[in-house]
């Protein structure tokens, strides 16, 4: 099982540090990627050395992705082609999608949720066909959240989906979630 996570400048913190924390304690594989640079720097100004450069993967060498939230990073996101195509080529796979915060407007921007159930940072609804008010939202191959406070709930069920409920629960409370 290997995921990546695409961070932009201005990329929100928790949702960056926790999804790689909880992927990590749980024995899944996960690749910080930097969509313009080798370092980039978050929405409060952490800088992180990321592992590869969005030019260096491919949607094969993945099962899944986790896409984080912060309104800067999110507008880049959205404008990186080489980025859109992969998550298109994981969903015509049925591969993991996951999105938090804003992150959602990128798959319904894309058509992929278009027949499928999300959530999303609230203000940003009108921006998704079918939102829906719950913090976790899973359908088919698409889980999404809605911003910083729901971060570890998001990682959690993404851990439950990929390695099961017992999994998730020894996260959780190893973490005293």
């Amino acid at each position: 099982m290997r995921l990546f996570i695409p961070v932009a400048e201005g990329f929100e913190d928790i949702e960056v540090f926790t999804v790689v924390d909880v992927m990590r304690r749980a024995g899944i594989s996960i690749d910080t990627v930097g969509v313009s640079g080798s370092v980039v720097t978050s929405s409060n100004g952490v800088r992180i050395m990321v592992d590869k450069k969005m030019l260096e993967i491919k949607a094969e060498d993945y099962d899944g992705i986790i896409i984080p939230g912060g309104g800067k990073a999110v507008d880049i996101l959205k404008r990186t082609n080489s980025l859109l195509e992969i998550i298109k080529r994981l969903d015509s796979k049925q591969k993991l999608i996951a999105a938090i915060c804003a992150a959602p407007t990128i798959l319904a921007k894309l058509g992929v949720l278009e027949e499928r159930k999300a959530t999303v940072y609230p203000g940003l609804e009108r921006e998704l066909p079918k939102p829906r008010d719950d913090k976790v939202v899973v359908d088919k191959n698409i889980i999404t959240s809605q911003g910083p406070g729901t971060a570890i709930e998001f990682a959690l069920k993404i851990v439950e989906v990929l390695k099961g409920e017992g999994k998730a629960n020894q996260i959780k409370n190893d973490l005293i979630a």
